[in-house]
């Protein structure tokens, strides 16, 4: 007969699932907050496309983070291979990664920055997230 053991070690797992979940929804937030009013700015300040450009790397930028997230989830519960798992990350990276390059076809060269500044922001904001929930315990 097994023994029934302290559910402590259950309990700790399950509040960093429900801190990572919200941390999660917080980033995908504070990222569009930050990154919209910037876009608004560029768009007024005699530069539509690199608003738009900083708001399709924003919104790709949190598509990938979720993407990568999720299949990361999928892989540690054991619902996805190893081999599935790599060509779903290649596939995610080619094509997210792509829209970058349309950006400086339609507008300058430099364009393509701004977009994958919208695109690193909610990872950037996501690391410091993180760093300031280890900090703080």
């Amino acid at each position: 007969m097994a023994e029934i053991g302290d559910n402590t070690q259950g309990a700790e797992a399950s509040a960093a699932v429900d801190a990572y979940y919200a941390r999660r929804r917080s980033v995908g937030f504070r990222s569009l907050l930050l990154l919209v009013p910037v876009a608004v700015i560029l768009a007024v300040l005699r530069f539509p496309m690199l608003g738009f450009d900083l708001v399709l790397g924003a919104a790709c930028g949190l598509g990938n983070m979720w993407l990568i997230m999720r299949n990361n989830e999928r892989l540690l519960a054991g619902r996805r291979s190893r081999g599935v798992y790599g060509l779903v990350n290649v596939v995610r990276i080619l094509g997210i990664g792509i829209v970058p390059v349309f950006s400086a076809v339609t507008g300058p060269w430099w364009s393509m920055g701004v977009a994958l500044a919208g695109f690193f922001t909610p990872l950037v904001l996501y690391g410091l997230a993180l760093r300031q929930e280890y900090s703080t315990g």
